[in-house]
């Protein structure tokens, strides 16, 4: 697995997870960047456990990674960055723009100084205050995550309104947009790895297990059945909100899910109709386009 020759803010993942860093270049040359190519923007969506880092040329994403979140400088985030261009052969002068949204305010000063230092770009930090072209009905309005927004305007641009948005992170949340496409709110609940933590941390004898879709919701070994009750369980959870929010609108939405388990609890929901994991990157695009830096 990759190592940067510094430490950084953001550490790769272990192996086994939805994305970790190729001991290989090769993987990760899709192709052959060249300083004349045009202008490309770095987003990056900083969440409580995972930073998610990607690099789109025009509407296109042509790199991305999902990383560790941990609190470092801006001169050790800079060169991390700068490390993460080299292997992908992206000159760091081909970087015209960064937009990042962060639900971790202690790291938001360091990144900013770093896009700022290694990149000279000038970063664009998403609040409720920017041009979202979503309206918000949440009062108060600058309480909302500000993944949460960024996915909202991502999901109102690729499935339209009304719709639910569900995001799979350390918190499961679900999102509403009305028919007028204006963010409601929605639900908090704990992510499946923060109830798993909870779990194993308070208990003596049940073992750590990895979040594989159980083949029954009758699990005949202890592994079987945590791996039921987590999964299936949260998988109810979410169904009943949607459920809930679709009596509360009058009417059945699409429902797009997002995040590092959307994929396993779609696979067994009875009500997620996408499964998107690049959404809230999109979304972060989608802003940057409405409040470019001039």
């Amino acid at each position: 697995m990759f190592r940067p020759p510094v430490p950084a803010i953001f550490t790769p993942m272990g192996k086994g997870d939805e994305i970790s860093l190729p001991t290989g270049y090769n993987i990760l040359m899709l192709k052959s960047f060249k300083e004349e190519d045009g202008t490309m923007l770095l987003v990056l969506d900083v969440g409580n456990t995972t930073t998610v880092i990607g690099i789109y040329d025009g509407e296109t994403l042509v790199k991305h990674w999902r990383l560790m979140s941990e609190r470092h400088t801006s001169d050790e985030l800079g060169i991390y960055l700068l490390n993460l261009l080299d292997i992908c052969g992206i000159p760091r002068t081909s970087i015209d723009g960064a937009i990042y949204s962060s639900v971790v305010p202690s790291l938001d000063m360091a990144l900013s100084e770093g896009l700022r230092e290694y990149l000279s770009v000038e970063p664009v930090k998403v609040t409720s205050s920017l041009d979202l072209g979503i309206g918000i009905a949440y009062s108060p309005r600058h309480e909302v995550g500000a993944d949460r927004l960024v996915n909202s305007v991502a999901g109102k641009a690729k499935y339209g309104a009304p719709l639910i948005v569900v995001d799979f992170g350390t918190a499961i949340t679900l999102d509403i947009l009305n028919s007028e496409g204006a963010y409601l709110g929605g639900t908090i609940s704990p992510g499946l790895v923060t109830g798993m933590e909870a779990l194993f941390g308070r208990t003596a004898k049940l073992p750590q297990v990895s979040l594989e879709p159980p083949k029954s919701v009758i699990g005949n070994n202890t592994i079987g059945s945590i791996q039921a009750g987590i999964l299936f369980g949260n998988a109810g959870l979410v169904d009943f909100l949607v459920r809930k929010t679709w009596d509360e609108l009058g009417c059945r939405t699409p429902v797009a899910a997002t995040g590092g388990h959307a994929a396993a609890i779609a696979s067994i929901s009875e009500t997620i109709t996408a499964v998107d994991p690049w959404l809230t990157l999109e979304g972060l695009r989608l802003i940057h386009e409405r409040n470019r830096p001039r």
